[in-house]
């Protein structure tokens, strides 16, 4: 059993500083509270939503002007996108898996019109004990039946995503110029401060890497196993890295109509 009580790890295997396994996830009332609750919060974004309407509100002081900002606020459509919703249990399951914190939730850039994202979908700080690192990752969500499925291989897929997102300075740049205008003056600074003099000081290669495979299908560990193994070779201490491949108790098709229903 992980540190969720809804999984149960299905296969678990490493080789040198990678690392990956696979969870099946048991429906049931701990699972559908998590999803009505921690990804349903990501997924959309409550804490920038009532930051968002408490500064409007405060705003609008005639009735005028409270149902111009009333329609503006019913005019927003949530996002319920298959991906979308993969992701935000990603984000859920890391952030209580494996203590990682979120300074930034990405929904905000997925709902602005032609944004640019910064070249990952998981930016945060990973907190174990005393040690806090950069966390840099990938998130694909696949219904595909082949094993591994396509999501994984090629130039789009996520183990080549993953080792850009070790190895392209540029990358690194534009993603640390993403990242510290959303810490700076939060509580989240100082965790930047920290994390970013531990990459400078280990020349660039102290980031914890993830990669998320949000599954519908039966476990396999070949969905992880050849693609990890390749990182191992590519990777460079003490860039870590930890694949995951969750097995979900419902087809990636219907979590769109679960959360239209206001929740699954």
């Amino acid at each position: 059993m992980t540190k969720a009580d809804f999984a149960n790890i299905s296969y678990t295997n490493s080789d040198r500083q990678t690392t990956w396994c696979g969870v099946s996830v048991i429906d049931g009332d701990i699972y559908q509270s998590f999803l009505s609750n921690a990804v349903a919060s990501r997924l959309h974004d409550e804490e920038g939503v009532h930051e968002f309407e408490t500064c409007l509100r405060g705003l609008a002081t005639t009735g005028f002007a409270r149902d111009s900002l009333n329609a503006i606020l019913t005019a927003e459509v949530p996002e319920e996108r298959a991906w979308a919703i993969g992701e935000a249990i990603a984000e859920a399951y890391l952030e209580m898996e494996y203590g990682i914190t979120w300074p930034w939730n990405m929904e905000r850039d997925k709902r602005t019109p032609n944004a640019s994202l910064p070249g990952a979908d998981l930016i945060g700080f990973e907190i174990n004990n005393n040690l806090i690192r950069l966390a840099l990752g990938e998130v694909k969500t696949s219904s595909d039946t082949n094993t591994p499925p396509n999501v994984m291989n090629g130039r789009g897929g996520m183990i080549h995503q993953i080792d850009n997102l070790a190895s392209n300075l540029g990358l690194i740049n534009q993603l640390l110029k993403w990242l510290l205008p959303r810490c700076k003056g939060t509580d989240n600074e100082s965790l930047f401060n920290t994390a970013i003099t531990l990459l400078l000081e280990s020349g660039n290669k102290a980031v914890s890497l993830f990669g998320v495979l949000v599954r519908d299908t039966q476990p396999h560990e070949l969905d992880l196993k050849t693609r990890g193994q390749f990182l191992a070779n590519t990777l460079q201490a003490p860039a870590t890295c930890q694949l995951v491949a969750m097995y979900l108790p419902c087809n990636i098709a219907d979590l769109p109509s679960l959360f239209s229903a206001g929740g699954s």
